[in-house]
């Protein structure tokens, strides 16, 4: 661990009007002072459809959250969705049972966290844990 402060880790999308979003939700809910943030445009739709061509951008995500958890310490990880992603254009509906089976995906992984499921509607503030 690098610090004595705390960090939770969010599979998020690149859409930068989630960052804060994510953060805050994660910094006021888990009580940590850093949230490592691992983008992909889309990650819901990446992570639960398994294609090929997603494979390696699964592993970098893996390799990614592994730093967060291994040298930051995160005992949470995040991942999140929302309103009006170009890199997921499908309803909320669809987005939501993608992450549901992201959970599955990520809890492979084998990392000892928790992992929690996030949807952020269009105003770019309000957080709802599925």
């Amino acid at each position: 661990m690098i610090s004595d402060k705390t960090f939770a880790c969010a599979i998020n999308c690149m859409d930068g009007r989630v960052q804060d979003a994510v953060k805050n939700y994660m910094k006021n809910n888990y009580s940590v002072d850093y949230v490592d943030m691992v983008t992909e445009p889309g990650p819901n739709r990446i992570i639960c459809n398994h294609e090929a061509c997603d494979m390696a951008i699964i592993e970098d995500i893996k390799k990614r959250v592994a730093i967060s958890v291994e040298h930051h310490g995160s005992k949470v990880v995040a991942v999140a969705g929302h309103f009006g992603c170009a890199g997921n254009p499908v309803p909320k509906e669809e987005q939501i049972e993608q992450l549901k089976k992201c959970k599955e995906a990520v809890e492979s992984f084998g990392f000892p966290v928790e992992v929690i499921l996030l949807w952020v509607e269009g105003d770019w503030e309000t957080v709802e844990k599925i």
